[in-house]
Formats: structure tokens, C-alpha cells, sequence
């Protein structure tokens, strides 16, 4: 939906001119509401409430500050409206110790309590200075979102403009309307509680570009995986990996508990395809498993996280009816000829 859409009978600037203006920026408010709210489609409808009220107020704008600084006001008052609920987004490693493959599978909780997957290309800019595109990507890490979510609201926002974003003290306080030395002490604080936080630490996580070396561990992954060759599927991960599968909240750890998973619960994977997409600033695939009707329908979004040429997680999102659509997938695969 574009802002004229949901804010028709505004009789401000030029409409056209008003709205190239205001949709300039959505690709990043967007980044900054998915990493206040953890979840893509609250911070898309963040976004689409921001856009409406600077549609409706763009008459009144006076320009004593930035129209980008006005819109990040607007969006921080969003989300701090839809964060007063109290909700706290997770993952499931945040909430409990790790299973073993012969646990029993839990009942699925509602989705509303996990970190969701977001694109690349509806959160960071494609081009532009490949530093700020970096930090863009890294700063929607899964596990960096999840450590956001453990901060109260307006330490989380005083610590994504200024960490991530590179705001000033003094342009956060007036954003916030509070002062420096509150931004400061705020910023102080939040940098604390993600250190103690577990994963994510109070920094993104470094650089991984994709190289040669990277592409052909992914290559690899998807051969093994296809063929569910669990040997080699096994020795592509981390001795300490992660296996998780929201909205389910049990997850696993090792290479034992997942292999075993695999070939036990999770064995009617066997036979799946998978197809790459960019998630989260790491590698994904949308896995399809095989239908007993032919061809191959949605199972999980995978979002990989890879560390010193290891995968050290294997994030399964289960919700494909949402995230399929979300990432531009297809909702089933014909059988291969």
C-alpha cells in the first residue's frame, strides 16, 4: 500500500512530490523498526503508520530540523506505542536450556513471541557508501535483533541511533526530547545489559562478506542437505551449533542432537529442496519438502548463521504461509522432470 493510498484527501505539497520524498526513505525506517520491534511485518506496518502521519502533517512541517530526523521522531513514537504492550520478541535459545532429539515436540506457541526473519532488500540500501551498507546488514543479525529485545524501549532506541545509526548525543536527545546527559547514562546502560545478554553483544557482529571460501560451504550445505546426507550435512557445522524451529520452542545444540534430529522427528525433511534468499544479513533458504501429491511444498524459512567457516546455527522458521510471500517465494515446487 503507498502512503497516498492510506492517507488520500491530503492537500499538502504535491502529492507526487510529497510521497518520491517520504518513500526515499522507507527501506530504512524500516531497518530501525525491525530492529526496535523484531518482527518484519510490525515494522511494516510501523513504517506505513510513520509515512501516513508525515503525509498528513507535511503542511505543518516547518524544516527546523531534517525531513529524515522528522520521520525518525515519528517512527520512535510508533514504536514506542506499539512496544508499551510490554511484548518482548525471543529466540528460542533465549528462553530455555537446549533439548535433546528425543525430546518430546512441544505444542507451537503463538508467533507473536519469537524474532521473525526480515529480506535484506526491505531493511538495508543496496547501494551507497559499503560501509554504512555493511553495518546496515549486520545490524539486523538475528541474534543481534534477539539482544535488542532485552533492553526497555528507549534504551533500545538511544542505543540503535546511536551505535548503529551513528547519531549524535545531542541530535538523539532532541529526537527523544530529553536531554544529553540522559542519552548518554541510557546508551551506558544499554551497552551494559547487552553485554551480559549472551549472543549479540553490545556490537553487531564483524563482517562476513560472501567470498569464494563462504559460497562453497553454502554449496556444499545444499548438496548435503538434497541428498540428506546427515555425515556431511553434520561436518559442515560447528561442534557447538544451534538447531531452532520457531514457533516451536525447543531447539537444539551439537552434532549429535542434530543429526539425531534429523533422522528421527525431522526425518520427513529428507528429500526437500532448498532455494537461497538473502535474510537477516546471512545466507537463507526456503525449504520445501516433498508432497505425497508430487512436487515439494513450504516447510521452513532457514536462516544460517556462520562463523570461522562453520555454520554455527540453523535457524528454521515455520511460518511460511507469512514468510514465503515476505521473501518472494513460491508456495510449491513442481516435481523435478
Amino acid at each position: 500500500m503507498t502512503v497516498r493510498e492510506s492517507a488520500s484527501g491530503s492537500t499538502a505539497l504535491a502529492a507526487d512530490e510529497v510521497e518520491h520524498r517520504l518513500e526515499e526513505h522507507r527501506v530504512e525506517l524500516t531497518g530501525y523498526c525491525y530492529r526496535m520491534l523484531g518482527s518484519a511485518f510490525e515494522a511494516e506496518d510501523a513504517v506505513q503508520e510513520t509515512l501516513v502521519r508525515a503525509w498528513r502533517a507535511a503542511d505543518r512541517f516547518e524544516g527546523r530540523s531534517s525531513l529524515r530526523s522528522w520521520l525518525y521522531r515519528i517512527a520512535t513514537n510508533v514504536c514506542l506505542d506499539s512496544l508499551r504492550a510490554g511484548n518482548r520478541r525471543a529466540r528460542p535459545m533465549d528462553l530455555s536450556p537446549a533439548s535433546h532429539a528425543d525430546a518430546v515436540l512441544p505444542g507451537m506457541t503463538a508467533g507473536s513471541m519469537w524474532v521473525e526473519p526480515v529480506p535484506d532488500a526491505r531493511t538495508a540500501p543496496s547501494a551507497g557508501d559499503p560501509a554504512d551498507v555493511v553495518v546496515a546488514r549486520e545490524s539486523i543479525r538475528l541474534a543481534f535483533v534477539a539482544a535488542l529485545q532485552h533492553l526497555p524501549p528507549r534504551q533500545r532506541a538511544v542505543l540503535i541511533l546511536r551505535e548503529v545509526l551513528a547519531w549524535k548525543a545531542d541530535e538523539t536527545a532532541e529526537l527523544l526530547g530529553t536531554t544529553v546527559a540522559s542519552v548518554n547514562s541510557a546508551l551506558q546502560r544499554a551497552r551494559a545489559t547487552l553485554a551480559d545478554s549472551g549472543p549479540g553483544g553490545a556490537q553487531p557482529a564483524p563482517p562476513a562478506e560472501m567470498d569464494e571460501e563462504q559460497q562453497a560451504l553454502l554449496d556444499r550445505y545444499v548438496d548435503a542437505f538434497e541428498r540428506y546426507d546427515l555425515d556431511s550435512l553434520t561436518s559442515l557445522l560447528h561442534e557447538d551449533a544451534t538447531l531452532s524451529m520457531p514457533p516451536y520452542p525447543l531447539w537444539l545444540r551439537g552434532h549429535e542432537d542434530i543429526r539425531a534430529w534429523f533422522l528421527g522427528t525431522g526425518i520427513e525433511c529428507k528429500g526437500s529442496r532448498l532455494l537461497p534468499v538473502a535474510a537477516n544479513g546471512s545466507p537463507g533458504f526456503g525449504q520445501y519438502r516433498a508432497s505425497h501429491e508430487g512436487g515439494h511444498r513450504p516447510w521452513a524459512l532457514q536462516v544460517l548463521e556462520i562463523s570461522d567457516g562453520r555454520i554455527t546455527g540453523i535457524n528454521s522458521f515455520l511460518d511460511t504461509a507469512h514468510l514465503f510471500p515476505l521473501f518472494g517465494l513460491p508456495l510449491e515446487l513442481p516435481g523435478q522432470p
